[in-house]
């Protein structure tokens, strides 16, 4: 079992920046998958990243390319998102959540993952 605490997240004006973190406990970091997601007020949970257990691989939501990157250190058991040029629009609360198994083509389900933090919140101001 692992659990997982976000931190990083705060209140931006839209183009800034925000490094969000999440430490995970136990000595098994480097055997989950590990991804971000967000939750907007009354809207469902999204996908946002993905990184491979090694961190050799990533995947992102389209609305985030080229302005996010999600990265780990395996050794720290910290998986980051590095939120550039923000935009109102990615207001929300941002999740991290660990799976055992490879999502593979079901990333962007909750489903596929087994551990989730409590999540941080992220307002950025027009």
């Amino acid at each position: 079992q692992v659990q997982l605490v976000e931190s990083g997240g705060g209140l931006v004006q839209a183009g800034g920046s925000l490094r969000l973190s999440c430490a995970a406990s136990g000595r098994t970091f480097s055997s989950y998958a590990m991804g971000w997601f967000r939750q907007a007020p009354g809207k469902e949970r999204d996908f946002v990243a993905l990184i491979t257990r090694s961190g050799g691989s990533t995947y992102y939501v389209d609305s985030v390319k080229g302005r996010f990157t999600i990265s780990r250190d395996n050794a720290k058991n910290t998986v980051y998102l590095e939120m550039n040029s923000l935009k109102p629009e990615d207001t929300a609360v941002y999740y991290c959540a660990a799976a055992t198994r490879w999502p593979a083509e079901l990333r962007a389900r909750t489903r596929s993952y087994d551990y989730w933090g409590q999540g941080t919140q992220v307002t950025v101001s027009s």
